[in-house]
């Protein structure tokens, strides 16, 4: 594959990126008062056993710093989406815990980012999905 290809494909993904980022952001914004970002943190959170991440591996699944992870609960604590726990062993560990409000927000918030992510992508086949589910993941070092 070419040189001039494979950048091509990065310049249209980061243009993809950047169209979906801001239709999720203003559908999310409108409906339930959060942007993609926050429903990507809580959809993790949801998805965790117990529904609590540590602090690290919150920002390893979202691709940011431990910092960055934290100025980004910061506000969503604020307002009773996540809240922090210690662990009562070691008192360098911090979680990440949704809350029950939180749990409902993000489960309300899916149905928007799925009518939006459907209407995104019209209809491809499930071999395209898986294909460029693959792709994406190796551009991001996710083991498939």
């Amino acid at each position: 594959m070419s040189d001039s290809l494979t950048t091509e494909f990065c310049l249209r993904l980061a243009r993809a990126w950047a169209t979906l980022a801001r239709r999720l952001d203003s559908a999310l914004g409108g409906h339930h008062g959060i942007s993609f970002a926050d429903y990507q943190l809580l959809l993790h959170l949801q998805r965790a056993p117990g529904g609590r991440l540590r602090r690290v591996d919150l920002a390893d699944r979202l691709g940011l710093t431990a910092s960055g992870v934290t100025r980004s609960l910061l506000p969503l604590e604020k307002i009773g989406l996540v809240t922090r726990q210690s662990d009562p062993r070691d008192a360098r560990v911090g979680y990440a815990l949704i809350t029950p409000t939180g749990d409902e927000l993000v489960t309300n918030a899916t149905t928007v980012v799925d009518n939006i992510s459907r209407t995104m992508l019209g209809a491809p086949s499930g071999d395209q999905l898986r294909a460029t589910s693959d792709l994406l993941a190796q551009i991001a070092g996710l083991q498939r």
